[in-house]
């Protein structure tokens, strides 16, 4: 659980309280992923929904910074 742990404290940055939300609804979409089994290989996938959602709430130049975080994780 480091990795999303890891992920949870970027998007706390951005997000505030809602990042363990937003990043448990964004893990549900990468597949074999949950917080539990997030690993290095999930990081690409898990950055492309953190741009495409991210983008609805805190605009495109946040959001593609919080994605290219999330990736370099």
């Amino acid at each position: 659980m480091a990795l999303y742990d890891d992920a949870l404290n970027v998007a706390r940055h951005y997000l505030g309280p809602a990042a363990e939300k937003f990043m448990t609804r964004q893990i549900e979409r990468v597949p074999d992923a949950d917080i539990h089994s997030l690993g290095s290989q999930h990081l690409e996938q898990l950055a492309k929904w953190c741009l495409s959602s991210g983008k609805l709430i805190m605009g495109e130049s946040k959001a593609k910074d919080f994605s290219e975080k999330v990736q370099a994780l």
